[in-house]
């Protein structure tokens, strides 16, 4: 097992990279109708001078805008940072603690990009392929891609495009707030995504199945429970 103290990596990343090209192959695009009532979030944190890896996963009920159960997973931490492979790092965790949940969803919000990445697949993707349920990247900045920022009004929305494809939407969530980088994880098309955040946006800039579940772990890596 390669650990985060390994001095070469080179040969992992290249299977990772084939790994990534291969779990794009598989990733669908296709409407979600109707919205699921209820949808997971799932988000990761890495707590300072521990060598572990603590993943958070929320089921939201999107009718009566309420947390209905939450689950985690703490897991050695593996592998370094490298930009473009964030599934490799907190995908483990993170699958862990969706595992855990009980209560059924529809769909996962993942804190992080699906189909804005270089490869066409980051951990919203490789995640939701493997999980084979609708999922959808939610990230707070850009990977890849260029943009213009979009209308100030919730529910505007500019391309993400990277080399004349669009690889994503720019979503604007409250008025005059930092919009964020919605991207297709697998089993959803960009309308639908859209759709599917705003429909879980109350008044935070961010989903509340992903806010919840940063809150979630963020208490955790700080030792709040």
């Amino acid at each position: 097992m390669h650990r985060a103290t390994d001095p070469d990596w080179s040969g992992l990343i290249e299977r990772w990279k084939g790994e990534q090209i291969e779990t794009r192959r598989r990733l669908r695009v296709c409407p979600l109708d109707p919205l699921p009532r209820f949808i997971a979030g799932a988000d990761a944190a890495f707590p300072a001078g521990r060598n572990e890896v603590i993943a958070a996963a929320v089921v939201y009920d999107r009718h009566n805008r309420a947390v209905v159960e939450t689950a985690h997973a703490c897991l050695p931490l593996e592998v370094p940072y490298v930009p473009g492979f964030l599934a490799f790092r907190e995908g483990p965790a993170i699958l862990e603690a969706l595992a855990r949940l009980r209560h059924p969803f529809g769909a996962v919000l993942f804190d992080g990009h699906g189909y804005a990445h270089p490869r066409r697949c980051g951990v919203a993707s490789y995640l939701a392929v493997k999980l084979d349920c609708p999922g959808v990247g939610v990230a707070k900045s850009r990977l890849v891609g260029q943009w213009q920022q979009p209308g100030p009004l919730p529910g505007d929305s500019s391309p993400l495009t990277d080399g004349g494809e669009q690889i994503g939407l720019v979503l604007r969530t409250r008025r005059n707030v930092r919009p964020l980088f919605i991207s297709i994880g697998h089993r959803v098309d960009l309308p639908s995504a859209a759709r599917l955040v705003l429909a879980c946006c109350t008044r935070y800039r961010l989903p509340e199945p992903t806010r919840q579940a940063d809150l979630t772990v963020r208490r955790l890596a700080a030792g709040r429970g």
